[in-house]
This record gives structure tokens, C-alpha cells and sequence, in this order.
């Protein structure tokens, strides 16, 4: 018998007995997908999954008794720092991530550390077995306690988990699943979320650890990771360039810890490699006295990097002037530019402009703002930076420095790195301390920052 369906918005949730291309409570264009409607009789739900656990009737919140949650590394540390000291038992984690970018092979390096004292079962709906035998043989790993299966119907991998009993359970990737209840084919905005919704519920019921792998496009909508953020438990988000080695790892939502960690990856050939010092990947190789280069400290999450911004200023060949900027936001950079032009008097009209963070990383935090300053005034003056010189600080649109957060931290490993100095907003220097063999410079604006880190 054919299953009742309605037309839901997924954007409101706002249903409709027949199909419409605007959504008549939000507006919005082309998000009607068809569901089954309330009330339906499923052969599999979330609920009949959670009868397999015996049910708890309500209780006054003063009588329930707090447990710490049972933790357990991955002997990953970069990862086990983003997911708050390791995974929690029976959560579910969505890895999010552009394709690619290296989602599988840490999830297969995850697995070759778990396995070796518990069940691991991954379940793969895009590469064979041949295939992941393959990739593991690349990265020279050893599994013991791991299953692999090819299957992307999540009935199927319900009754396996069940069968198996393992302790986690990966799942790459979610746009491969399929409910066979439902009409519509794997992909599509209502099998990734009713699926996804099966599997969660019997991860909690069963008490399994749950990874969900997806992919993300341009919109991050019908891919998967942007509908599945309400049902999991965390989502981390794998982020890089194809250009550059360099991975980050950042938790965007985790209900078991913070989400200001980072964790920090070198692709290699042998797989992804864990970055301990990364302010000496990004400085190691940096000249010293050299026009247009600078070195700030930037804060991602709770954690310190020191990087290298350069600026390439020159004459326009063709009358109209150039903007362009990698690793930095080009509209920021094109505000910075006209209060250099308006308040320190630097004729930067009719020269390209080409600002670069060196190592392929991105830096969105306003700290950056004061060394893309003086990275831009030091390329067009052809004056280098003093080479001990750390800058942060943050430029409003009348060239002045206003402070910023975590300067502690940044002072601290500035100092760890060998440097001397420390250009930093002068509002900032009550809350700095006192810091032996570090010079804390203190400014008001761009104009006295210039007259600090010039040699």
C-alpha cells in the first residue's frame, strides 16, 4: 500500500497537500521535497528503534543524578583537542568537508588506532573493499577489531550494528544512504535526513558512537552537514585548500565540550600527519629584512599561530588599479587600503594591491588587520619590518587600533617562538602582565605602528 506523503518546506516546515515552487510562509523558491505524511505507519521509525531500550517515565530534575560523561582517546591528538579530550560514548559526530579534503583517511586512521582494543565497523557506500584495503595499505596501517560492509540501507546497517555490537560505527558517506520507505532516491534532502534520524536514534539506543561523513557544496544544503546539525550531537567541520597541505579541523557545535579548539593536519603522501607547532610550519622558512612581509599572532579558537602576511604594492600598468587577496577577506583589505590613503597619507592610487597569508591558511579574526597594514605600507615604502617584530591589533576605519582578545596568549607564544618585540593596541597593555626578555609596544594608531616596526 502506497504511503500517504505531503509537500514539507525545508526551509520552514511549512507543508502543503500538492507540490509549490514558493513557499507561501517564507518565501522561498524551489524547497518543497515530498515526505510521508504524520501519522504514517513506517515498517522502521526512531521510536520503534528506541523501544529496544526500556522506557523512563518523567522525573524531577533534582532527583536525577549527574554522571562525567566516559570519554575515550583516539590516539589522535588533534582530533581528541576539537572533540573536548575524546569521544563521548553513544554520541553521534558529523564530519563535514569539502571532497576530497581528507574526510576518509582520517576516519580510516581513527579506526586503525580504535581498533585495536575495540570494534569498529565501517560502512562504506562510495569506495569497494579492494579499494579501502588499498588506502590502508598507502597510509601503513594496521587494523585489528575492524569490519568493513558496502551497503547503503540503513535498515541493513541498523541490524548490523545490532548483530555486531561494535563500539563505533562510521558512516561515509551520509549522501549514500537510502530508507527503503521512502521514494526518493539516496541524495536527495529527505533520505539523508530520515535516514541520518534512524541511525541516531539507534546509536542512542544502543549506546554506539556514530561518525556520519558529508560532503558539502556550495550552499551546504542538499549535501547533507547543514540538515543533519540539529540531529547530531557535534559537528566538525575538515577545512583546507587543494593548493595547500595544511588541514584544520574546528568543532562548529559539540554538547560534550567547547567549540574554541582547533586541531591542525599536514596531508601527505602517507596520509594526514598531526601539526604540534604550527607557528613553525608558517614562520621556519621566512626571510629576514624583506619589503612587504610581517608577522602577527592569530587566535584560532584558544589557540595561538603565529603567521606571515605579505603585500606586493606596485605601480598599475593599465590605468586601473588591482585589488586581490588570498587567505584574507579582499573587501576587509579594500577598507584598510582607503584609511591608509585617507589618514597615514600613503598615495596607494592607481597600484595594485596583493595581499597573501604565506602557508595557504585563512585568517578571518579583525587582529590581522594591523599587519596587513603594515605589510602594505612596507612593500610600498620598500622598507622591511624589523625581523623580531610581532604585531595584533585591530584598524577601524579612522586608522586608530583597538584591542583584541587573548593578548596574553599571543604575547606568550610570540615570546616562545624567539621573538623580541610586540606591537599590540596600547588599550590592551593593563591586561598583559609582566613579561621578561619582551618588549610590549603599545599603540594608539597606524601611524605610530609604522614608526615601531620599521628598522
Amino acid at each position: 500500500m502506497a504511503l500517504k506523503t505531503v509537500f514539507s518546506c525545508q526551509n520552514c516546515g511549512y507543508q502543503s497537500a500538492k507540490w509549490v515552487g514558493r513557499c507561501p510562509e517564507c518565501e522561498r523558491w524551489n524547497s518543497f521535497v515530498q515526505e510521508p505524511a504524520a501519522g504514517c505507519d513506517l515498517p522502521l521509525t526512531p521510536r520503534g528503534i528506541a523501544e529496544l531500550t526500556d522506557s523512563c517515565p518523567p522525573r524531577k530534575l533534582s532527583d536525577v543524578r549527574t554522571e562525567c560523561p566516559l570519554r575515550v582517546a583516539t590516539g589522535i591528538g588533534e582530533l581528541d583537542r576539537v572533540l573536548g579530550s575524546g569521544i563521548v560514548e553513544g554520541s553521534v559526530i558529523l564530519l563535514g568537508g569539502e571532497p576530497g579534503i581528507g574526510k576518509s583517511t582520517l576516519m580510516l586512521q581513527v579506526s586503525a588506532v580504535m581498533s585495536r582494543d575495540r570494534k569498529i565497523l565501517y560502512v562504506s557506500g562510495e569506495e569497494s573493499a579492494n579499494q579501502l584495503k588499498l588506502r590502508s595499505e598507502r597510509i601503513d596501517a594496521s587494523f585489528d577489531k575492524f569490519y568493513i560492509v558496502n551497503e547503503t540501507n540503513a535498515s541493513l546497517i541498523i541490524s548490523y550494528m545490532k548483530q555486531l555490537q561494535p563500539w563505533a560505527v562510521i558512516v561515509d558517506s551520509v549522501q549514500t544512504l537510502y530508507s527503503p520507505e521512502f521514494g526518493q532516491s539516496a541524495g536527495t534532502v529527505t533520505q539523508i535526513k530520515e535516514s541520518s534520524a534512524l541511525l541516531t536514534a539507534a546509536a542512542k539506543a544502543l549506546g554506539i558512537c556514530v561518525f556520519f561523513v558529508g560532503h558539502i557544496t556550495k550552499e551546504g544544503v542538499i549535501a547533507g552537514p547543514k540538515l543533519l546539525e540539529h540531529i547530531v550531537d557535534s559537528v566538525v567541520y575538515f577545512e583546507g585548500q587543494r593548493e595547500s597541505s595544511l588541514r584544520v579541523l574546528r568543532a562548529i557545535k559539540n554538547r560534550f565540550g567547547a567549540t574554541d579548539e582547533v586541531g591542525i593536519f599536514s596531508m601527505t603522501d602517507q596520509g594526514l600527519k598531526e601539526i604540534k607547532e604550527p607557528s613553525y610550519i608558517f614562520t621556519a622558512r621566512r626571510q629576514s629584512l624583506v619589503p612587504g612581509s610581517c608577522v602577527m599572532a592569530a587566535l584560532e579558537g584558544i589557540r595561538v599561530i603565529l603567521i606571515e602576511i605579505q603585500a606586493l604594492v606596485s605601480p598599475s600598468n593599465y590605468g586601473i588599479s588591482r585589488q586581490k587577496a588570498m587567505g584574507f577577506d579582499p573587501n576587509r583589505m579594500s577598507l584598510l587600503a582607503a584609511g591608509l590613503v585617507k589618514n597615514i597619507g600613503i598615495n596607494l592610487i592607481n597600484h595594485d594591491i596583493f595581499l597573501n597569508v604565506v602557508g595557504g591558511v585563512r585568517v578571518d579574526e579583525p587582529a590581522s588587520d594591523l599587519a596587513a597594514c603594515v605589510s602594505i605600507c612596507s612593500s610600498f615604502k620598500d622598507k622591511p619590518a624589523r625581523n623580531d617584530t610581532v604585531v595584533a591589533g585591530e584598524v577601524g576605519l579612522c586608522s586608530e587600533v583597538r584591542s583584541v582578545p587573548q593578548i596574553r596568549l599571543r604575547i606568550n607564544e610570540a615570546k616562545r617562538m624567539g621573538f623580541k618585540r610586540i606591537v599590540m593596541p596600547a588599550s590592551d597593555l593593563n591586561d598583559a602582565g609582566v613579561h621578561k626578555n619582551m618588549e610590549l609596544i603599545g599603540v594608539d594608531n597606524v601611524q605610530q605602528a609604522l614608526g615601531e616596526v620599521f628598522t
